[in-house]
């Protein structure tokens, strides 16, 4: 169980180490999460009644990226973090009817995931804010392998069937799509392109720039919408749709280096297609910030160095779900919040805060 902590700003603006007297270094025996406000607000964001615990402690990296609900299993899809080439990385599957119970699979042609989202197909799209009778696919972002082209592969996780979607930018080949947001009223899927495959070892030294994309799964039409990235990495659209938000993890490469981005960028979207305006949103104090969501109140969360943090609309942090250990990604569930950190599972449960996607994922709210 967990109670929000203030933190005292004019305390942190003169003694580096005061985080330290609220929390316990964490990093050897992951087993604390707190809840801390930086801001005023952040009791209204998170619920002044939220609690927090840990799920699962495991001997394997299971907790990595994506974290996409899908209601046909009613469950959750979460990829884990790269293993090796003889042991691909693994889709964790949190079962929501069955105590969070966990199962691991592969899929034929994912064969180094990701990054991913909910997906639906040309002609099945619903109307943006509305629940759809029509169960979307999983959309994951395979970073390929020697062998195999990076890309976007769709899997309906009831016939375990895969389907790729584009796997090249007009016949150049991706470095390492890391992570994917359908846009939720023309369908076109936005998508980030990192190194991280060839950081890792499992893909060729790349040939093409890190960049941001739109794809157009009717026409085929791909185009570039922003470069200028040390390494682009997560993405999301605020709830009005006006606004496009970036993660920059360059800070991180074959080891980490402070002095390179851990940033998080905005852009204008203008008629729905292009981008403009690229301005500086935040930048984490820890890690970098990777995975990132949006609320149905603007607010950004994005998984950072030390767990989740939250920052308003105006880019001011108000809040962080802190771990002590990196957090990549987490997934918003109605009234609760998964955070993963590689090895652990945790829950933030009695939230306020409503994830931008829950009305389409999980039809509530709508």
């Amino acid at each position: 169980m967990s109670n929000i902590i203030p933190i005292d700003l004019l305390s942190v603006a003169t003694n580096p180490s005061y985080l330290n007297t609220l929390v316990t270094a964490n990093i050897s025996n992951p087993t604390t999460i707190s809840l801390l406000a930086y801001n005023a607000k952040f009791s209204n964001v998170l619920g002044a009644g939220a609690t927090a615990r840990q799920l699962y402690d495991l001997d394997w990296q299971a907790f990595h990226e994506m974290g996409t609900y899908n209601r046909q299993t009613n469950s959750i899809y979460i990829t884990s973090n790269y293993q090796s080439l003889e042991d691909p990385i693994n889709i964790t599957i949190l079962d929501l009817g069955n105590n969070y119970s966990l199962t691991s699979t592969q899929y034929q042609d994912v064969n180094e995931a990701n990054g991913g989202t909910n997906w639906y197909p040309p002609g099945t799209l619903p109307a943006h804010g509305s629940y759809s009778t029509t169960p979307p696919n999983l959309l994951f972002c395979d970073e390929g392998d020697f062998e195999h082209y990076s890309g976007l592969v769709s899997v309906d996780p009831v016939t375990n069937t895969s389907t790729i979607i584009l796997n090249n930018f007009l016949g150049r080949n991706f470095s390492s799509v890391n992570d994917v947001r359908q846009h939720p009223e023309t369908g076109d899927l936005w998508f980030t392109d990192a190194q991280y495959g060839y950081f890792q070892n499992f893909r060729p030294e790349p040939s093409i720039p890190n960049q941001v994309y739109r794809f157009n799964p009717s026409t085929g039409e791909a185009v570039v919408v922003a470069d200028g990235f040390d390494q682009s990495n997560g993405l999301e659209f605020s709830p009005d749709l006006k606004t496009l938000y970036v993660t920059d993890t360059g800070a991180q490469h074959f080891g980490p280096n402070g002095t390179r981005p851990a940033t998080i960028y905005a852009y204008d979207i203008i008629d729905r297609k292009r981008l403009a305006n690229r301005r500086t949103f935040a930048y984490a104090d820890t890690g970098f910030p990777d995975g990132i969501h949006t609320d149905t109140q603007g607010n950004v969360w994005a998984g950072c160095g030390d767990g989740v943090h939250i920052w308003n609309a105006e880019g001011v942090l108000v809040g962080k779900i802190w771990i002590g250990v990196t957090s990549n990604n987490f997934a918003f569930l109605p009234g609760a919040v998964l955070v993963f950190s590689n090895a652990q599972l945790w829950i933030v449960e009695g939230i306020t805060a409503v994830g931008r996607e829950i009305c389409r994922d999980f039809g509530v709210g709508c």
